[in-house]
C-alpha cells in the first residue's frame, strides 16, 4: 500500500490505465482525481456566498474572509477548493446565476483548460518553434560594457558572434543579442549606440547559423532595425511600456515577443520599497494586461510568451518565490520563459561572483523546467543543456 504520487492530469490517466480502467472510465474518473486551489481576488459578498454555496452543495469548498456571511465587508478574496469535476460542475451552475456570475464562470473554465495544457507552438516571423516536446535553451550573447556577468567580453562584434558560433555548437536553439544592459541601476543608451552594438551581430549570426534571433530592447526603432537585420523575436522586459511606439512597432512586424513582469525600469527597479502583498497574484495581473495590450495591438497568442522577471524587482526571496510557485503562471494559458542564470539571488545563497554561479544556475534551471518553464535563457548553454535534458526526462519519465 502506497500514497501515489501524481503530478499532472496526464499522469492521473496514466495511473487509471495502469490500474486497467476502461477508456471510458477514464475519461469519467481522471477529473476526480485532479484536486484544484483557484483563487478569485477581490468579490463581493454575495458572490462569495453564492460561490460558497455551490462548492459545498458539490462536495467541495469555499474559503472567504470572515464577516462575508454577514456582508458585513465590501470585497472578500475566494479560495475554492475541488477536484476539477467539482470545479467543471461549478462552472455549468453559474452560466445560470446573476451578478456576473456566469461571466467568471467562463474565465474559472478557461483558467481550468489553461493550467493543464501542455502543447505550445510559438510563431516568430519566420518560423514556428515547437515548444511542446523540450525545454528550448536561449543563449544569452550582451554585446555591452556593463551587463552583470558578461559586460565588456562582446562589445567587439567579432568576439560576439565568435561567442553566438560557440552557443549554437553547444546547443542552443536561440540566441538574444542584448545592446543595453539592464542590470539594477544601469542607464540608459542611446537607440543609435544601441542599434550600431546589436545590429552587424544579428546580420551575421544570421547568416552563419539556421538559428532564430531575439532582440533584448525595450525601443521600437532598436526592434525594427534589429528585425531587418534578421531577428525574429522581441524580448521586451518593459512589456510594451517603456517606448509608446513599441506596440505599433510589433502589430506591423509580427515577432515572437516575450512580455516581462517589472517595477520601474532597470535604473530603479531595486530602489525603495519592493514588498508585494501577493506577489503571484501582481506578476499574473501584469501580465494578463501585458498580454491584452500585445493582443490589442495585433499579436497572436501564438506569438507571445511570458517572463515573471526573476531579479527585476524583486528580494532574493522573492525570486526564490517565484521559482517554488511557478506552476501559477499557467492559468495565462501562455509559454513561460525563466531567466535566472547566474543571478544575485543565487549569489546571496551560495556567496559566489557571477561567472562562479553555475552549480546554483543549474538548480535554479531545473527548478523552473520542473514548474513548468518552457525556455530558459541562460549564459552557460552547454551545462544548462545538460540540465535541462535530464529535467526533461524526468518530468516524462
Amino acid at each position: 500500500m502506497r500514497i501515489v504520487s501524481i503530478q499532472s492530469y496526464e499522469e492521473i490517466c496514466e495511473t487509471l490505465r495502469a490500474v486497467g480502467v476502461d477508456p471510458y472510465g477514464i475519461g469519467l474518473m481522471a477529473k476526480k482525481a485532479c484536486h484544484v486551489n483557484l483563487l478569485i481576488q477581490n468579490q463581493s459578498c454575495k458572490v462569495a456566498n453564492i460561490l460558497k454555496q455551490e462548492m459545498l452543495s458539490l462536495g467541495g469548498d469555499a474559503a472567504v474572509a470572515r464577516g462575508s456571511v454577514s456582508c458585513s465587508l465590501e470585497k472578500t478574496d475566494v479560495l475554492l477548493m475541488g477536484t476539477r469535476k467539482q470545479l467543471d460542475f461549478l462552472t455549468d451552475r453559474l452560466a445560470r446565476q446573476p451578478f456576473g456570475l456566469a461571466d467568471l464562470g467562463e474565465e474559472i473554465g478557461r483558467v481550468l483548460e489553461n493550467h493543464i495544457r501542455s502543447a505550445f507552438v510559438w510563431k516568430t516571423s519566420r518560423r514556428e518553434i515547437d515548444l511542446s516536446d523540450r525545454t528550448q535553451i536561449m543563449g544569452i550573447l550582451n554585446v555591452t560594457p556593463d551587463s552583470f556577468s558578461d559586460g565588456n567580453l562582446y562589445l567587439d562584434p567579432e568576439k560576439a558572434i565568435d561567442a553566438a558560433l560557440k552557443m549554437a555548437d553547444d546547443g542552443a536553439d536561440i540566441i538574444d543579442v542584448g545592446g543595453e544592459s539592464t542590470r539594477p541601476g544601469a542607464k540608459p543608451v542611446s537607440v543609435d549606440e544601441e542599434v550600431r552594438r546589436v545590429t552587424p551581430v544579428i546580420e551575421a549570426i544570421c547568416k552563419k547559423t539556421s538559428l532564430p534571433v531575439s532582440v533584448d530592447t525595450t525601443k521600437a526603432d532598436v526592434a525594427q532595425k534589429a528585425m531587418e537585420a534578421g531577428a525574429e523575436i522581441v524580448n521586451d522586459i518593459s512589456s510594451l511600456n517603456s517606448d509608446s511606439r513599441m506596440a505599433e512597432t510589433v502589430s506591423h512586424l509580427k515577432p515572437a515577443l516575450i512580455l516581462m513582469h517589472m517595477r520601474g525600469t532597470p535604473e530603479t527597479m531595486q530602489a525603495g520599497d519592493l514588498h508585494y502583498d501577493d506577489l503571484m497574484g501582481e506578476i499574473v495581473f501584469f501580465l494578463q494586461k501585458a498580454v491584452d495590450r500585445a493582443l490589442k495591438a495585433g499579436l497572436d497568442r501564438e506569438n507571445l510568451v511570458i517572463d515573471p522577471g526573476i531579479g527585476f524587482g524583486k528580494t532574493p526571496e522573492d525570486n526564490l518565490k517565484i521559482l517554488k510557485n511557478l506552476s501559477e503562471l499557467k492559468s495565462l494559458g501562455l509559454p513561460i520563459l525563466v531567466g535566472s542564470s547566474r543571478k544575485s539571488f543565487i549569489g546571496s545563497i551560495t556567496g559566489e561572483e557571477p561567472h562562479k554561479r553555475l552549480e546554483g544556475t543549474a538548480a535554479s534551471v531545473a527548478a523552473a523546467i520542473y514548474g513548468g518553464s518552457r525556455i530558459i535563457r541562460v549564459h552557460d548553454v552547454a551545462a544548462m543543456k545538460k540540465v535541462a535534458a535530464l529535467t526533461d526526462a524526468i518530468i516524462k519519465a
